[in-house]
């Protein structure tokens, strides 16, 4: 029972403090203006996602309140890392900061993470910078995919669970996930909501600080079990964006410029479909590949690489047959773009 009262506590203070966050947006003008590169047609305030980060800073005076400062210690590096990289991120979503500054700060709160999960092992040091790399780009690459409503909560709980349901061993103090799922359930209610009814959006402080936290609960897991494909539990998310990318390398196109060519904001934009429909259907894609992982397949090292290598391609395949018949749409939407700025 003191173990449910502590999450009712949680819950409600994330919330009053969400809604004391909407007060301070709205004072301050922080918010997102719709473009033609944009899902969204009307203005809502940006930050929202800054409760991923709150809810971290709750769990950690959970911890402190409960006396377990020794488990609390441990997960001292990762805390900052992420409070650096949700500081400067906000502060992009306030007044947009230069690549450099994003990437030097998220560089830096990766090597925290790295710190706090034990694998800073300078003897090794090609194969840390390698894993900080994939890092960092995966951090971006979830930030890229946040584009509609509902869809970094949705895949964030669809990341998440599972993480929960394998932490048998506790490779992650079980608490660390379920407040973590509290605070993104919090968010849900303000921004899993059909087209133009959100409250508000994750913004960089959000996707950025969801992503640190998944990365850090995976690299936990991996570093116990010693098993690198558990990075399967961001496959969907993986695969539409390294396919994405690939696909605007091959267009020439600057990587760095806002766009709309990921599968998901096809589907939200020149299919219109609706985009929780669309947020669903990429949290169960997800939640299929991770459950059948871990419920399905044989628990030896060989079996984990053929699933991950069998689901990525058969992802991948859909992926490409997906654009080949629905490209054609978003090139008329940007020549239209196109003979507007003519005018």
């Amino acid at each position: 029972m003191n173990e449910f009262i502590t999450y009712v506590i949680i819950t409600v203070a994330l919330l009053a403090l969400e809604l004391l966050y909407f007060r301070v947006a709205d004072k301050f003008n922080i918010i997102d203006k719709p473009n033609e590169r944009s899902s969204h047609s009307s203005v809502v305030l940006r930050g929202g996602g800054v409760i991923f980060c709150l809810s971290m800073v709750a769990w950690a005076v959970m911890m402190a309140v409960q006396g377990e400062w020794q488990t609390l210690m441990g997960y001292m590096p990762f805390l900052c890392g992420l409070l650096l990289v949700a500081t400067v991120s906000f502060w992009d979503d306030v007044r947009s900061l230069p690549d450099s500054v994003r990437l030097v700060a998220q560089f830096v709160a990766m090597a925290l993470m790295f710190w706090s999960i034990g694998i800073m092992h300078w003897d090794m040091w090609w194969i840390v910078a390698l894993a900080m790399i994939v890092c960092v780009g995966a951090t971006n690459v979830i930030n890229f995919m946040d584009g509609i409503n509902g869809i970094t909560a949705g895949y964030a709980l669809a990341v998440l669970v599972p993480l929960a349901l394998v932490n048998e061993d506790c490779f992650v103090e079980p608490s660390f996930l379920w407040v973590a799922i509290v605070g993104v359930l919090v968010f849900s209610l303000f921004n899993f909501r059909p087209k133009g009814k959100a409250k508000c959006f994750a913004g960089d402080v959000g996707s950025i600080s969801i992503a640190f936290i998944m990365l850090f609960a995976i690299g936990r897991l991996v570093v116990a079990t010693q098993d690198v494909t558990y990075l399967i539990f961001l496959l969907v998310y993986g695969v539409d964006g390294c396919m994405t990318i690939c696909h605007r390398i091959l267009l020439h196109e600057n990587l760095g410029q806002a766009h709309r060519k990921h599968a998901y904001q096809l589907m939200a934009n020149e299919l219109r479909i609706g985009h929780v429909k669309v947020t669903l259907l990429y949290m169960a894609l997800q939640l299929a590949v991770s459950l059948g992982f871990i419920y399905l397949c044989p628990q030896s090292v060989l079996a984990h690489w053929i699933y991950l290598l069998v689901a990525a391609a058969v992802l991948a395949v859909a992926y490409v047959l997906f654009k080949k018949k629905y490209y054609h749409l978003h090139e008329e939407y940007l020549n239209l773009i196109k003979k507007v700025e003519r005018l």
